[in-house]
């Protein structure tokens, strides 16, 4: 019993720091990505809405602001566990997490969990906005919210373990400018699939990021690329193995010290 009261206290005590980290610096950790899809929406929406009038029935605008949302989330959610693992390494204050009476697995997850409440803070943010400028549907309310929780925890662990292997700050980047931009810009972000030629079409479908953009964008507009279904098999398949990864990691000490 005295374990397990200690270990709820050094848990709620690490995510409400990895809570706070954020939310104290929102200037520079919430607000940036959600000015970065409002200009996208100005700049892509109405420079290019003026050609494209329609897609699956609406609007250009309309239909590229859920993948905005979804960008927004993935880049947050991996900015804050990879950054937060990183310092925590270089300043050596992650050897008194490690040592404090709390498992692997709770660990993992406070740090995870408050990287999906900046994604999801964000998430929500960028679709509040879109409200605003475009009449947007909401057509599966259930979708929107468990892609934006499953997508956050994805890019949360992808961030701890970037963090981990992280010997600089360039390698903290590697992934984003290396696989996840290209991914979320080939993802159908800007544009559906059904557009491509058909090597391109069927390309996209070995493209991980774009079953999570097509998740979302069912869940707010209604309409599909692909099987929202087997979207949301995908990433919570994807979701498991990394959280599972993450946690074999840390218990195994893969560079945890600086």
């Amino acid at each position: 019993m005295a374990y397990s009261r200690a270990a709820a206290i050094g848990f709620w005590t690490l995510l409400r720091r990895e809570t706070g980290r954020f939310l104290v610096l929102w200037r520079q950790t919430v607000l940036p990505p959600i000015l970065s899809s409002i200009l996208y929406v100005l700049i892509f929406g109405y420079s290019l809405g003026s050609r494209i009038r329609e897609i699956d029935g609406f609007a250009y605008t309309e239909f590229i602001l859920p993948g905005l949302a979804m960008m927004g989330v993935m880049n947050a959610a991996y900015a804050n566990s990879s950054s937060s693992l990183f310092m925590a390494k270089r300043e050596y204050y992650l050897n008194d997490i490690l040592i404090a009476p709390i498992s692997y697995w709770e660990t993992v997850l406070a740090f995870m969990a408050g990287a999906m409440l900046r994604g999801i803070l964000v998430g929500l943010v960028i679709l509040a906005t879109g409200f605003v400028l475009a009449d947007l549907p909401w057509a599966h309310p259930g979708y929107v919210a468990v892609f934006l929780a499953l997508v956050s925890a994805l890019l949360a662990c992808l961030g701890l373990l970037m963090g981990m292997w992280a010997q600089s700050w360039d390698n903290i980047m590697l992934i984003v400018n290396f696989v996840i931009t290209p991914l979320v810009f080939l993802g159908g972000v800007f544009y559906s699939i059904d557009m491509l030629p058909p090597f391109w079409k069927t390309l996209s479908h070995f493209n991980p990021l774009f079953y999570m953009i097509n998740g979302i964008r069912y869940g707010v507009l209604g309409v599909e690329d692909a099987s929202p279904l087997f979207s949301l098999l995908l990433t919570t398949v994807l979701t498991a193995l990394a959280f599972a990864g993450t946690v074999a990691l840390f218990r195994s000490g893969y560079r945890l010290k600086a």
